[in-house]
């Protein structure tokens, strides 16, 4: 199977040795995104959903660069700080999945890279050619 590492500018730059996204035959793994503006390299200010509007561009971003939308995401994993968020983050999830929504994990986890409130992966399918 071929491996293709996929980057953007238009995307943060990955803070460790990861990649933004990897495609595997005709899935695309998208690198878990914390609400980073790509412009400055700093966690944007703000509530839960202008964070999670943050995060979901940041996704958003990877991939269009390859030609894809968030219709063509079929798994996401949301990692959070604290549930309570939870119906916050959803009202904005819920603006960028039109249905049928992706398949969908949502955890609370005890710290996230750079303090962050979340963090959200997601995998697409990438038919080929396209």
């Amino acid at each position: 199977m071929n491996k293709k590492v996929i980057n953007t500018e238009k995307a943060p730059r990955p803070i460790g040795p990861y990649s933004q996204a990897i495609q595997a035959g005709e899935f695309l793994f998208l690198s878990g995104q914390i609400p980073i503006d790509p412009s400055t390299g700093e966690i944007i200010k703000g509530d839960i959903r202008q964070q999670t509007r943050q995060v979901l561009e940041n996704l958003k971003a990877i991939l269009e660069s390859q030609g894809l939308g968030m219709e063509d995401v079929v798994k996401v994993t949301i990692f959070l700080k604290d549930l309570k968020n939870f119906a916050q983050v959803n009202e904005v999830y819920g603006t960028y999945f039109s249905t049928p929504a992706p398949a969908r994990t949502t955890v609370e986890i005890s710290r996230l890279p750079r303090d962050c409130e979340l963090e959200i992966e997601a995998i697409a399918f990438h038919p080929s050619p396209r």
